[in-house]
């Protein structure tokens, strides 16, 4: 079992940057690829980051490429999602995401066991 509670969201202006902390519990963090998911209004929940287990191969959405940088501390139990040149497209409810078991990881929404509660995230223009 692994719970996740995001942090980080808010409100920024295009061309900010954010940093999204997601806090994990459970004794299968470890053992779990991760990833960051976002749902913008009125839109399905779309795949925005990956990272393996070992944190040593990570993957983005296109559309996030080279903006985005996402990173895990093991020891701390934590996922974090680097967020610079912020666009308004951007704006979106972010989640964490975990997939116990898995080396590697996904970016399909159905692989993944665990989802935090989501945090929001607002460019404004």
């Amino acid at each position: 079992q692994v719970q996740l509670v995001e942090s980080g969201g808010g409100l920024v202006q295009a061309g900010g940057s954010l940093r999204l902390s997601c806090a994990a519990s459970g004794r299968t963090f470890s053992n779990s690829a991760l990833g960051w998911f976002r749902r913008a209004p009125g839109e399905e929940r779309e795949f925005v980051a990956g990272i393996s287990r070992s944190g040593r191969s990570t993957y983005y959405a296109n559309s996030v490429k080279g903006r985005f940088t996402i990173s895990r501390d093991n020891a701390k139990n934590t996922v974090a999602l680097q967020m610079n040149s912020l666009k308004p497209e951007d704006t979106a409810v972010y989640y964490c995401a975990a997939d116990p078991g898995s080396v590697v990881g996904s970016s399909r929404e159905t692989d993944y066991d665990y989802w935090g509660q989501g945090t929001q995230v607002t460019v404004s223009s």
